[in-house]
């Protein structure tokens, strides 16, 4: 009798062994630390050099991440709901630098998200598209009314080597449906495994710290070749370059 006894209560004590209950949801928040290569990056007042040679300022940087998805370590995955998994990260903005979101306890290994605004929630009536994806409020910049779309991912800045010592890239673009258009939407993906795994749990803050190197967006782009992208074939050569941009720094938890 004794011997079973012992058993049922190292039986017991494994049960308990797990320190997360997924039926509660704890706070995690994924902080966007925008850089210039191994400089943080100063609006208007630092200068840098791209990959091309060329000297460059950066007046502005907004960019819009969403549709969040984690992989808990036991392999269950976890979508944000839509409502809740846009945000629109601004430089110089300190309340605009991260994506609070509410994930069941748990320890986490993957991140994925995107960079743009889905098409569903693109083509939805207004009526469905507040906060920060009102056209008439916190979008009013990132909206184009021509084309009826959300701008992805705009930077604008000065540099010597644009004729008129301007340079803007706004990307955007989601795709069409019977008529193709361009879709510069762009996934990221995290091993957070690598660089630490966010271990979630009610009533204390995980943070996963992103940065995200402005620089990279130039990788094989020339400013004197391209001072201005906009809504063009060329954008999706931009957009390409995101996924450099975006790398998992470290966890706090």
């Amino acid at each position: 009798m004794a011997a079973i006894a012992v058993a049922g209560f190292t039986s017991c004590k494994k049960e308990n062994d797990n320190p997360y209950n997924a039926n509660v949801k704890g706070e995690l928040s994924v902080e966007f630390d925008n850089i210039a290569g191994s400089s943080d990056l100063q609006l208007n007042t630092g200068n840098y050099v791209n990959s091309s040679g060329e000297s460059l300022s950066i007046t502005k940087l907004k960019y819009y991440v969403s549709n969040f998805v984690l992989t808990n370590t036991d392999g269950t995955v976890y979508t944000i709901p839509q409502d809740s998994s846009y945000f629109l990260i601004e430089e110089g903005n300190e309340a605009a630098e991260l994506a609070a979101l509410h994930v069941p306890e748990g320890e986490y290994k993957t991140l994925q998200f995107i960079v743009g605004v889905d098409s569903l929630r693109s083509t939805m009536d207004v009526s469905n598209r507040t906060g920060v994806l009102d056209p008439a409020a916190a979008a009013a910049d990132m909206y184009w009314d021509l084309n009826s779309g959300y701008i992805f991912f705009k930077m604008e800045g000065t540099s010597a080597a644009s004729a008129t010592g301007d340079f803007m890239y706004h990307i955007g673009g989601f795709g069409g449906y019977s008529s193709p258009t361009i879709n510069n939407i762009q996934p990221i993906s995290f091993d957070l495994s690598q660089r630490g795994m966010p271990q979630v749990k009610a009533g204390k803050e995980t943070n996963i710290h992103v940065m995200v190197d402005a620089l990279k967006l130039f990788n094989g782009i020339s400013i004197a070749a391209h001072p201005t992208v906009m809504f063009d074939p060329f954008s999706t050569t931009v957009a390409d370059n995101f996924g450099a941009m975006f790398v998992h720094d470290h966890t706090e938890n």
